[in-house]
This record gives C-alpha cells, structure tokens and sequence, in this order.
C-alpha cells in the first residue's frame, strides 16, 4: 500500500518536469530568435551610420541648389493666380522602410494637401517619389496619382535622377499652373520637419506682373530656366530627404537593439527562475522519494 503511493508520488511530477522542459526550449528558442535579430539590427544601425555620414556630408553643397532655385521666384514674388484650378503635389519618399514614420508623415501631408485643395474646387495630381508613397496612396487616393517613380533610396541621389524626374514630368502632358514639392528637412541626426518648397509652370512664371524687372529674359531662357529650377528642387529635396532617413533609421535601429537587450535579459531572467524552479522540484521528488523508501 505504501509502497503504491510512493509510486504514484514519484510518477504524477514527471508531467511537470516534461512541461518544464517544453517551457525552457520554447524560453531558449526565443532567446535565439531575439539575439539573432538584435544582431541584424546592429548591423543595419552601422550600415546606416555610414550611409548618414556621407549624406550630411554631400547635403551642405546641395543646400545651394535650393536656396538659389527659389530666387527667381522670391525676387519676382511670383504667384499663381486665383482663378488657375490645376495643382500638382510631388512626394519625395523611397524604395525602403525601416525608418520610423518617414514615409506616413509625407503620405500624411499629401493627403491633408489633397482634402483642403479638394475642398477649395481645386483639380489635384499627385507624383509620387519612392514605391512607399504609392503604397501608402494606391488604396485610398489611387485616382490621384499621375506619376510613380521606383527604385529611389538604393544610392545617394544625384542631380541625374532629380533631371530624370524632371523631364518626365515636363513630358507627362499634365499641364499644371503651380504645386508644392513635399519632402522631409533635415534639422538633426533625431529631428527632422516635413517641409515643402512651391513649384510653378512656365505659363504662370512667365505671365507674373514683377517678371518685367529682368529685362533680358525671352522665352526659351525662361523655359530652360524653369525647367532647371525644377530640377535643383527637386535634387534639393532628394537630399534632404535621404539625410532625414538614414538618420531615422539609425535611430529606430538603435532603438530596436536596445528593446532586444532588454528582452534579451527578461527572458534569460525567466529562463533562470524556471530551471532552478525544475531543479528544486527534482530535488524534493528525490528526497520524498527516498524518504517513501
């Protein structure tokens, strides 16, 4: 009689000691899991470190072209008139996420841009820089889009791809009277603003009252003018925000590593109080065992 209870007593605990078992390897599959990924994040965040680098660095000079594109129109005080109802809205994004609220933030803007212009009886097209611009836009403001250019955000940007960009609009056959190029400026490796700079056509810059204080100017200066205005915005915004991106997702990736450490240590605290708890239930099943005997 004995003899059977101390049997049932050795034999009911060995259930808890398979759960417990389940328990550690499922804790130490977790484990490896996380410290996988905390090493993928690391390297990303020294990927981008250096991407970062080298753009800060390459966006001091572009700051010229940006700057100096507006010029004209801030010297001339151009603007279009109010009866002129075509308004185009250029989103500079990327191919890439990964990086915060980069990308929601100029999707939010263009999308607040589209209701207000909507509202005032406005006709607006929308170009989108980047494939995460369409993404975010395709399902709700699909009708929208005019053009969508990809594979934006793999290299720095140069003053080509801004010229590409550029002439495909000009020959999208969209005549538009003014819009706003959308982008995200750079203020510090954790701050950045989403921003935008005015874009005009070349019937409303050459149409402005103040144009005639340039007395030099015909219209095929005017319209190559134009034209490379577009373009330094554009190469302007680039590269303010690629400098906007690396170094949100230097951040976010900082970010993520420190949340898996600190995962990292709760679950090897959890891994440790559930062994030792194992080890002290064999423990008293040994010693009830033997004292059974």
């Amino acid at each position: 009689m004995f003899t059977r209870g101390a049997a049932v007593a050795l034999y009911q605990p060995q259930w808890g000691q398979v759960r417990n078992m389940a328990t550690l390897k499922d804790i130490t599959r977790r484990l490896k899991s996380i410290k996988n990924i905390q090493k993928i994040t690391k390297s990303m965040k020294m990927v981008s470190a250096a991407k970062y680098a080298r753009a800060e660095r390459e966006l001091k000079p572009a700051r010229i072209y940006g700057t100096g594109a507006l010029a004209l129109y801030e010297k001339a005080e151009i603007k279009a008139p109010e009866d002129k109802k075509k308004h185009l809205l250029i989103g500079v994004s990327s191919d890439r996420g990964l990086c915060g609220a980069i990308h929601t933030s100029i999707a939010k803007t263009l999308k607040n841009e589209i209701a207000n212009l909507s509202n005032a009886g406005k006709e607006v097209m929308v170009v989108g820089v980047g494939d995460k611009i369409r993404g975010l836009l395709q399902r709700t403001h699909g009708n929208y889009l005019l053009l969508t250019f990809k594979e934006v955000g793999r290299r720095p940007p140069s003053f080509g791809d801004a010229s590409v960009i550029a002439s495909e609009l000009l020959n999208s056959g969209y005549e538009f009277d003014e819009g706003s190029v959308i982008y995200n400026r750079f203020r510090s490796v954790i701050s950045y603003k989403t921003d935008e700079k005015p874009i005009f056509s070349l019937e409303t810059v050459a149409g402005s009252e103040s144009l005639s204080i340039y007395d030099d100017i015909d219209a095929d200066v005017l319209r190559n003018y134009q034209e490379f205005t577009l373009a330094n915005i554009l190469y302007y915004s680039l590269k303010e925000s690629t400098t906007s991106e690396q170094s949100a997702r230097m951040t976010a990736m900082d970010n993520a590593s420190k949340n898996a450490s600190e995962m990292i240590d709760k679950l090897t605290l959890t891994f440790n109080r559930t062994r030792q708890a194992v080890i002290t239930k064999e423990l008293i099943e040994i010693i009830s065992g033997a004292a059974a005997l």
